[in-house]
């Protein structure tokens, strides 16, 4: 038996969703947790899609963060996962370097987007 159409669209987001959080899992999961109040070496990224840089409560961001002042956004956190020192001078995100796969980086983006 097929599946029926309905159910399609509902897989293809769940693979989606797996792909996301494998990605995030392989590039970000060193330092950062999703789940909300779980900060690690590096904060926590629930909600992390309209949220001001460098503004939630009980982490010690660097300066450079505190004082980015802006809030991020799908395009602003492919640019700082692309390359944290361009987007923020100054940041704490070493070693950490940048991730150059496009494909990973917006499986990254997806998944951090659905944690809102």
């Amino acid at each position: 038996m097929l599946p029926s159409s309905s159910a399609l669209p509902q897989a293809s987001q769940g693979a989606e969703s797996a792909s996301g959080q494998l990605a995030f899992n392989n590039a970000c999961r060193t330092c950062h947790m999703v789940r909300e109040g779980d900060n690690r070496l590096g904060p926590n990224l629930h909600k992390i899609v309209g949220r001001k840089a460098g503004s939630l409560p009980d982490y010690g961001f660097s300066s450079a963060m505190k004082e980015a002042g802006f809030v991020w956004d799908e395009e602003k956190l492919d640019r700082f996962i692309a390359n944290p020192d361009e987007v923020v001078p100054g940041n704490s995100m070493k070693p950490y370097g940048g991730l150059s796969s496009s494909d990973d980086r917006k499986k990254i983006i997806a998944y951090l987007a659905q944690s809102r």
